[in-house]
């Protein structure tokens, strides 16, 4: 690091050596290591003592609100891809005045506010990604993934709130792993993809990789507990009723929704306290490998209080949206022959993760590696371990009966996506044939849900029984 002492240089060449096997110099390996590069004079990392200092590399030189700037920076966006979505901001008005005058068919009604939810959920990850680069490196990362998640919960809260969708709760639970199946496979693996076509191969740090994968698996262990606890219970056998066996499951949930969210809480204090410093080179280190650092630099940034009042804005608009949205998923559930399985675990999903997807990807390319696998790992463990037991949660408090029992098929394509994944990111290595490998597995996986039939619950809601027969290829 420049303007480093030796004695720092020399720290960072002993925990460059006992990598394990990353091959990337300046990542540290323990918090020993740490401490003695922060020893090193020169070195700008943001100190515990000043946790909410702005960073130089988010400061706007500017205060208060000046809305022609505002919107000429929200335009411009912060990657290529995410300005390009900004052309999509016609269709919010569309997919409102359509839904809100109740004009129009279903579909169209629909087609239009999935559309819509993509520049808003874009406007929350950007504004997002603006105010985390005004904090400490691992404070933005916690607070960006955070923020992202917000298109995610409204979307839940809305669907188990403010609808009357008789097959709500199954939806819910196939989003649920919809999202974490579509964060851990599509995302991380375009994200892998696209960093594989500018370089051979892609490292990244351990510290990343084995604590996500073993949080992963806890989480998924987690999920699938009350699954295998349903399933695993004959009423014959043990001579209880199906209304006990739902009971007993609920409840489960419910604890288990509580134990998920303890191991969150002490995972970001894990990240945030008692090993920020590990995290914090990590991070820095792929700030000064970024291939487009300087136009970052160079370019206009959102004060503190226009980010603000974009995510109020933004976030207000992601809820008009989803209300629209999801009033219209068993419609077009009943109209088009989609199944619910394919609704909730493919459709919701794809739309919701949105600006998390584009994010990773943007710094995939830029050589972020580390950011972009925090960002996919990290919005797949909130979704695991935050969101889904927050809206178990909240059901618990307003009665309604919701539980984390899911398919068979749902929570095994699950397990085996896990440890899919782990096995990629065990070398500490990505390349473009993993990239694409995780992709094809998530389109098998899609593929699957669209054959998937809806529940018998959804097959008595259509007359006869039955929905229109779907095929791919018609």
């Amino acid at each position: 690091m420049a303007g480093s002492e030796p004695g720092a240089d020399a720290a960072r060449e002993t925990y460059s050596l006992q990598a394990s096997g990353s091959g990337d110099p300046a990542l540290p390996q323990s918090r020993q290591d740490v401490a003695a590069v922060e020893n090193g004079a020169g070195d700008d990392r943001p100190r515990p003592s000043r946790l909410f200092r702005v960073k130089s590399a988010g400061e706007s030189n500017r205060r208060g609100i000046h809305p022609l700037q505002m919107l000429k920076i929200i335009w411009t966006s912060s990657s290529t891809i995410s300005q390009a979505v900004n052309v999509l901001w016609p269709f919010v008005p569309a997919a409102l005045a359509l839904y809100y005058t109740q004009t129009g068919p279903h579909t169209l009604r629909f087609s239009l506010a999935y559309i819509a939810m993509v520049p808003c959920a874009n406007l929350v990850g950007f504004a997002g990604a603006e105010l985390a680069r005004k904090m400490p490196h691992m404070l933005g990362v916690l607070a960006e993934t955070t923020i992202g998640s917000i298109v995610e919960i409204v979307l839940f809260l809305v669907l188990l709130l403010a609808t009357d969708n008789a097959n709500k709760y199954y939806i819910i639970r196939a989003a649920i792993l919809g999202s974490i199946l579509a964060t851990m496979l599509l995302c991380l693996g375009l994200c892998f993809f696209a960093s594989g076509l500018r370089r051979e191969t892609s490292t990244f740090d351990s510290a990343l990789s084995e604590v996500g994968t073993g949080l992963l698996l806890m989480a998924g262990l987690g999920l699938a507990i009350p699954t295998i606890f349903s399933n695993g219970i004959s009423i014959e056998d043990f001579g209880i009723t199906q209304a006990d066996l739902d009971d007993r499951t609920r409840q489960l949930s419910r604890v288990i929704s509580v134990l998920l969210l303890i191991a969150y809480i002490v995972f970001v204090w894990f990240q945030m306290r008692t090993h920020h410093g590990i995290y914090d080179a990590i991070f820095e280190h792929d700030e000064k490998r970024d291939l487009d650092k300087h136009k970052d630099k160079a370019k206009a940034k959102l004060t503190l209080t226009e980010c603000i009042v974009s995510l109020v804005a933004s976030v207000a608009l992601v809820t008009l949206i989803a209300l629209a949205l999801v009033n219209e998923i068993e419609p077009v559930v009943l109209e088009s022959g989609i199944s619910d399985p394919f609704m909730g675990l493919i459709l919701v999903p794809l739309v919701e993760k949105a600006a998390e997807h584009l994010t990773a990807l943007d710094e995939a390319w830029d050589n972020q590696i580390n950011f972009a696998l925090s960002h996919c790992i990290g919005s797949t463990i909130q979704t695991a371990m935050l969101n889904a037991p927050l809206v178990v949660i909240v059901a618990w408090g307003r009665g309604l009966p919701l539980d984390l029992s899911f398919e068979i098929f749902e929570i095994a394509i699950l397990i085996l996506a896990i440890i899919t994944v782990g096995n990629y990111l065990r070398d500490q290595k990505s390349d473009y044939l993993e990239g694409f490998l995780c992709v094809i597995t998530y389109i098998a996986i899609a593929v699957a849900a669209f054959y998937f039939p809806t529940s018998p619950e959804a097959h008595s809601r259509v007359e006869g029984g039955e929905h229109a027969e779907r095929s791919l290829f018609m």
